[in-house]
């Protein structure tokens, strides 16, 4: 494990971000000024749809009418009229692509070509753009149909305009709003693969954190990531390294202290045997008291060497299948022989992969705790089985534990002050060996309080294949 986090080349966080953001801008812009070029230098007719298109024929119908209605002689003042309405030059051509009324003089090679005889035989319905000067034209097929005029006659409306916007008449906001939402999605679809990494990356760490809060110190995030992400990951990574390290070496120590105390105390209780079977009647009570003073030490001797060898069980660990039943008569009989107070409600053929002498352990923990703790109330040893897993709870109906001290009973070493003093909540290391010998035996454990009253604690596993 290193010892330092790595100095590989990193590209900050917050600059990642800031080149997302204007590399977005410039996708856009990009796409839009090509959009915009296209739609104005290309003859794309397909801008005069929907509302454009009513607005358009609106228009020219409305210039028809007023043309039908007057004389011809006033024919050029009502194209006028419409023009400085619509702030563009309106002009008619006839058939053979020559000028009619309000002619604009010299058209575009675009626009006559558009005017050509062999191209008039058809309706004519185009939007132009030309260069030098920069202008925008608007062909229509329109019919003048004046009585004054003799014949009705096929022509068409050129407007002529200094804007794209034509006077208003091709300004369609449902185009535009389309394509704000096409950017809308297109920028959502480019930022998702950015935000997803950083959320994904920062989920990893919150179920590491938890982990290694639960204890769970193999815990390890990615370190893919060339950021303040990654950096924090390789940081998280280093700490459940040291913190695995400090608890493992902990554990070992009192281990080995406990393992070291267990020949002096032996001689100890045993020169205490023989001083209270000498002694006279004045210090037999001395010496009584220092035999159980020496075996309350011996009890925490015995839980510390229980302690060590289940937290340093797990990689030595052959998960059988266990008869549940079998495994909490056991514990029962090792705790309680045969107390009317312990009910076993267990299904026969139930099994768990487990290890047996672990399973019987934790169990005869709990059920001691229980009837330590309980109150002398009914203790209960029930198990059953759904989706695959098999939960087995000890409960009993004594006082609880306050809420807000349930996530940490299992410490080692913890006990309730209210309702667990040294003389009567023993050790504090009974619930810590429980979890961990669940946990060599990748079961989970929680508790949790009964209502009205009493403590539930729940163990589950996965069941055995048979």
């Amino acid at each position: 494990m290193r010892n330092e986090v790595s100095m590989r080349a990193r590209v900050p966080l917050y600059a990642k971000i800031l080149l997302w953001f204007f590399l977005n801008l410039a996708l856009l812009a990009t796409v839009f000024i090509l959009l915009f070029n296209a739609r104005f230098r290309f003859n794309l007719d397909w801008v005069l749809a929907s509302n454009t298109s009513q607005r358009v024929d609106a228009m020219r119908d409305l210039i028809i009418g007023e043309l039908n209605a007057a004389p011809p002689d006033e024919w050029d003042r009502v194209i006028d009229r419409f023009s400085g309405a619509y702030h563009v030059r309106l002009s008619f051509y006839d058939a053979d692509g020559n000028p009619l009324l309000g002619a604009i003089g010299d058209l575009p090679p675009e626009v006559r070509h558009r005017l050509a005889p062999s191209r008039l035989r058809q309706p004519v319905r185009a939007f132009l753009h030309t260069s030098n000067p920069t202008q925008y034209w608007l062909l229509l097929s329109a019919r003048i149909d004046n009585p004054e005029a003799g014949e009705p006659l096929r022509t068409v409306l050129v407007v002529e305009s200094s804007t794209h916007s034509v006077g208003g008449l091709i300004l369609d906001f449902t185009v535009w709003l389309r394509l704000a939402l096409g950017a809308v999605i297109f920028s959502v679809l480019f930022w998702l693969p950015l935000l997803r990494g950083i959320t994904r990356s920062i989920g990893q760490m919150t179920e590491a954190t938890r982990n290694i809060a639960k204890g769970r110190f193999d815990a390890r995030v990615s370190t893919r990531r060339r950021d303040e992400l990654g950096l924090l990951a390789e940081a998280i990574n280093q700490m459940a390294a040291r913190l695995d390290g400090f608890v493992k070496d902990q554990k070992r120590f009192l281990g080995d202290v406990a393992h070291e105390l267990c020949a002096p105390l032996a001689r100890l209780q045993m020169a205490l045997g023989i001083l209270e079977q000498r002694a006279g009647q004045e210090q037999e009570t001395y010496a009584k008291a220092a035999g159980e003073k020496a075996a309350q030490i011996a009890s925490l001797v015995n839980d510390l060497l229980a302690f060590s060898k289940a937290s340093f069980g797990a990689p030595s660990v052959r998960l059988l299948p266990v008869s549940v039943l079998e495994a909490a008569r056991e514990a029962v009989r090792r705790e309680a022989g045969e107390s009317s107070q312990i009910h076993v409600d267990v299904p026969g053929g139930l099994k768990v992969s487990a290890d047996p002498e672990l399973l019987i352990r934790a169990l005869a923990n709990l059920v001691r705790n229980a009837l330590r703790h309980g109150a002398q109330t009914p203790v209960m040893v029930k198990a059953s089985a759904e989706n695959g897993m098999v939960t087995i709870k000890v409960t009993d109906e004594g006082p609880g534990v306050p809420e807000a001290e349930l996530p940490k009973i299992f410490d080692a070493f913890y006990r309730v002050d209210a309702s667990r003093t040294r003389q009567t909540g023993g050790t504090g290391l009974g619930l810590a060996i429980v979890k961990n010998c669940i946990d060599a035996c990748e079961g989970s454990v929680i508790a949790r309080n009964r209502r009205p009253r009493g403590l539930e604690i729940a163990i589950q596993f996965a069941a055995a294949q048979t």
